[in-house]
């Protein structure tokens, strides 16, 4: 049975992630599949991918990726675009440029790789609640 084009799998994937699909996206990975965040953590392991796309989509449950461009070369797809979310403890929403890697092998991914510049999103939804500047510049 031929598998579909490498870019044709990652908006599979990508579909699955919009439709905050765990179960599906875990059955688009490979047995072997690595995630790799924007800071160089990686994670694998089905049972375990699942219960953190779980995770993450019940922190951000309106999570969207949205591809401008993707690219290919052999089993390697690249593609650039916009992520966004809203914060489920802090109702703040996001939107930041972002790039992913795919490693594409017989129609799953292998490798699932995030670029971006998480630190305005770390810095809306963990900074502390009720910090304010006082008239005299200090903190309270």
């Amino acid at each position: 049975m031929e598998s579909a084009g490498p870019i044709t799998t990652l908006h599979d994937f990508i579909r699955c992630i919009n439709a905050h699909d765990p179960k599906g996206i875990v059955l688009l990975c490979t047995t072997d599949h690595i995630f790799i965040d924007s800071l160089g953590s990686q994670v694998s392991g089905r049972e375990f991918l699942q219960q953190a796309w779980a995770g993450y989509f019940s922190l951000f449950p309106d999570y969207h990726i949205d591809i401008d461009a993707a690219v290919s070369q052999n089993a390697i797809v690249l593609a650039c675009g916009f992520a966004s979310a809203t914060h489920a403890p802090s109702k703040k929403w996001w939107r930041i440029p972002a790039a992913w890697r795919a490693v594409v092998r017989d129609g799953q991914i292998a490798e699932w790789q995030v670029y971006a510049d998480n630190k305005p999103v770390y810095e809306l939804c963990w900074s502390r609640a009720n910090q304010s500047i006082e008239d005299d510049g200090s903190r309270k």
